[in-house]
């Protein structure tokens, strides 16, 4: 199922979502921050610094700084690879899942706004 929506309308729609967002009492994420959280959480598994990188296109400097809070905020966490010991696979937690299904309900009850 597509929607069709002009860019101002969408614009609009992730502002209203933003404002939402930040007037919570939950972690205020960077666009690089969400970015990787999407991808972790909407991607299948296993994820790793390097595959991350490569699917967003971000350098592994990049992508470790952004789990480095990530991780601090619980909303993912590290683990030793079992079958690759050099390897660190990143995980999804609780914390994170729940985050991102606020979020969703924030961009819902902002396209409900946008009507």
């Amino acid at each position: 199922m597509s929607i069709e929506i002009k860019p101002s309308q969408a614009l609009d729609l992730w502002r209203i979502a933003i404002v939402e967002s930040v007037r919570r009492d939950s972690p205020d994420l960077s666009a690089r921050q969400m970015a990787l959280m999407l991808t972790v959480y909407l991607t299948p598994a296993p994820h790793t610094v390097r595959g991350l990188s490569d699917a967003l296109n971000i350098s592994k400097p990049a992508i470790t700084r952004a789990l480095d809070r990530l991780s601090s905020l619980g909303m993912v966490k590290r683990k030793v690879d079992e079958d690759d010991r050099r390897s660190v696979l990143i995980q999804r937690t609780v914390k994170g899942s729940v985050f991102l299904r606020e979020f969703g309900d924030i961009i819902v009850s902002a396209g409900k706004k946008t009507e």
